[in-house]
């Protein structure tokens, strides 16, 4: 077999039967061994960052790595945004990147580029394969890599001739690594700490936020006296009927701040100590109170739900405490007039279904969706994590495919964000996807308008030219519609409700354009 074919081989004999592409001339066999080897899901988008972005809501909905193949640097280059996010969002993504056979690299044609280079911006591992009988087990160690607990970017690239070439190989499954021991000192220090009488809070990071994790973080502050946060980075978390409350560090920095303001000592599961998106003039970067005692109970590459039940039961806590009833969904009344965040809210909680996933990149148009948090049946809330605009279509796209189409996907979407991978919405028609789009049109990057109150700036008409989206209006409806995607425009929240129950009756993708 040539190389391409002991790749796809390789691929699924590791658990990886799922591929988003947009390729090009270097990886036509490979594209042509997946038509002869049955059992890869190949699914095409239309920019690459749609593709690297639907990789990161695949493993966050199904905890285990799809594919990516991307064209050369360039190709890799316009992914790069959200395979940024995929790393913050700590998830596994098995990145393929097709270059120029090998004796072609010295004559520097016009797509060569340093792929090497730009992968390890966002990747664990980085690995060209020298011959073509090594490809087979470079890939399987990158599928290992990927799966590496908590999730990590493996980039394998694949030079044409060593995809071309006979003499592969196919590898089987390659072992993935364990997580990290824990520190039973760091278990014991948490307990003393959280036992002091001292006001705490429990800081849980993103592989941690499981249901039994947060379950296990709330027993342990009941027992204690400690409270409860999330990190800013926490990508995907159980909500709704059952769940306890997980709310965030906020994002603006002097809400943070003020949030955490009252705790003397912080417990860290899974991330790192708060800081700010941005540094601003005189404001500080941690966003802990300066004096605070910061303790990690168990960093990245650990398990922290582990670490959690450690912990509950050294203070006496393994006993999840009772979950407070819910209030029933027939007290939630549609809401009505203008638009809101509150508003929406109240609309996705009265509506949502079970087992839902909502995949949030709304920015300036949320309230955190408190009320469907906590009274929504059970569902998945995913977030941004990297700060790079332009993730929420393709993580609600990639979501969708994971779930094989079998749960409801509601992505609330920021108008300037979603200028940025539109495209997605191709895909969700082609591959017939239960994905809602709720486009959240104010025609302006609103967020931009805040950044500027933080950094004591004041926008003048130069400025303001730059923020607006309006000049002219984009027609979200439309555009969706030429993509293949039933769209309605709405300016009311009883028309809004009306269309968004329509679109979560039905098995294929809509776009509710929410002008605002």
């Amino acid at each position: 077999m040539n190389g391409a074919e002991s790749l796809v081989r390789t691929l699924l004999a590791n658990g990886v039967d799922t591929c988003f592409a947009n390729p090009g001339t270097s990886e036509m066999h490979f594209v042509a061994a997946l038509d002869r080897v049955a059992g890869v899901r190949c699914v095409l988008g239309l920019q690459e960052n749609v593709v690297t972005g639907m990789a990161d809501g695949y493993y966050r909905v199904l905890r285990r790595p799809a594919a990516t193949l991307l064209h050369c640097g360039p190709g890799l280059s316009n992914g790069l945004a959200n395979l940024h996010n995929a790393r913050r969002a700590e998830s596994g993504v098995v990145n393929i990147v097709g270059d120029h056979a090998t004796p072609h690299r010295p004559f520097d044609s016009p797509l060569t580029a340093d792929v090497t280079a730009l992968a390890a911006t966002v990747s664990a591992s980085v690995c060209t394969p020298r011959d073509t009988q090594l490809l087979g087990a470079n890939a399987a160690q990158a599928v290992a890599i990927a799966r590496q607990h908590p999730g990590q970017i493996a980039t394998l690239i694949l030079p044409a001739d060593i995809s071309w070439s006979d003499g592969g190989r196919e590898a089987g499954l390659a072992p993935v690594n364990a997580p990290a021991p824990l520190d039973p000192h760091g278990i014991e220090a948490a307990r003393r700490l959280l036992t002091s009488g001292r006001r705490s809070l429990i800081l849980v990071g993103n592989s941690a936020a499981t249901l039994d994790g947060i379950r296990l973080a709330h027993a342990i502050a009941a027992r204690t006296g400690a409270d409860v946060m999330g990190s800013s980075l926490v990508a995907a978390m159980p909500r709704g009927h059952g769940v306890p409350p997980l709310p965030r560090v906020p994002y603006p920095v002097d809400v943070a701040i003020a949030a955490l303001s009252g705790y003397e000592q912080v417990v860290l599961v899974n991330c790192p100590p708060p800081v700010g998106f941005f540094g601003y003039p005189g404001k500080p970067s941690l966003l802990c109170h300066p004096q605070a005692l910061l303790h990690t109970l168990s960093r990245a590459g650990q398990d922290g739900t582990k670490a959690l039940r450690l912990l509950a039961e050294a203070v006496g806590a393994d006993r999840e405490p009772a979950t407070p009833a819910p209030i029933s969904r027939e007290k939630i009344a549609l809401p009505q007039g203008e638009p809101t965040p509150e508003k929406l809210d109240m609309a996705l909680a009265a509506l949502l279904p079970e087992n839902a996933i909502i995949v949030d990149e709304s920015l300036t148009f949320s309230n955190g969706y408190t009320v469907t948090g906590a009274q929504a049946p059970a569902h998945d809330h995913l977030i941004i994590t990297g700060g790079a605009i332009g993730g929420g279509l393709p993580v609600a796209t990639g979501a969708a495919i994971a779930s094989g189409g079998k749960r409801r996907v509601v992505n609330l979407q920021a108008d300037g964000s979603a200028a940025y991978t539109l495209q997605s919405l191709w895909t969700q028609a082609r591959e017939k996807l239960p994905c809602t789009t709720i486009l959240l049109n104010n025609r302006r990057y609103n967020i931009l308008l805040g950044e500027y109150r933080n950094v004591g700036a004041v926008p003048g008409p130069t400025a303001m030219s730059m923020l607006d989206l309006g000049n002219p209006d984009i027609q979200w409806a439309a555009l969706a519609r030429a993509f293949g995607v039933e769209a309605t425009r709405v300016t009311t929240m009883e028309d809004c409700s009306k269309a968004l129950a329509a679109s979560l009756a039905s098995d294929l993708p809509h776009l509710i354009e929410l002008v605002i």
